[in-house]
């Protein structure tokens, strides 16, 4: 029998294989009888989305560079205190919608689980949740402000 499957098996064989590989996105095929085998690998899968939602704190260095002129002043300063960082790109806003107040300003004392922010990416508003309690100590954007993955938005003190 594994010498049919192999005498079956041409360069055109392989090329059609690896086609489908390809068109399907598939990790890869496997063509196996007693004692052959013929693996075709694709192309590997990206790594996951990160979560949504909650946005991972730690200390971090400061924002890519801006094209405003205050930025690199700010790139300058290290950052102090509890950061909340970006979970995702998007646009930052600091209210659920322009006719209402922020979420939070400067001072206000914030709660594990409060939102703090919203961020829409790809037509969907995501609210942004603290993952610690803290004092609002600076918001490092504007509302209406582009955002990327993983940079720092507030500070708490």
């Amino acid at each position: 029998m594994s010498e049919k499957i192999y005498d079956m098996v041409t360069l055109e064989t392989i090329e059609k294989l690896a086609d489908l590989v390809a068109a399907k996105d598939l990790g890869e095929i496997t063509i196996a009888s007693e004692d052959k085998c013929i693996t075709i690998k694709g192309k590997k899968c990206p790594p996951p989305m990160p979560p949504m939602g909650v946005p991972m704190a730690a200390p971090a260095a400061a924002p890519a560079a801006a094209a405003s002129a205050p930025a690199p002043a700010a790139e300058e300063k290290p950052l102090s205190g509890k950061i909340i960082k970006s979970p995702i790109v998007g646009t930052f806003y600091a209210s659920p919608s322009p006719d209402q107040p922020p979420f939070v300003q400067v001072g206000d004392t914030v709660k594990k689980g409060d939102v703090v922010m919203i961020i829409e990416s790809m037509k969907l508003m995501n609210e942004v949740q603290s993952d610690m309690d803290g004092t609002v100590q600076e918001i490092l954007v504007k509302n209406g402000e582009a955002v990327e993955y993983d940079q720092p938005l507030m500070i708490l003190a």
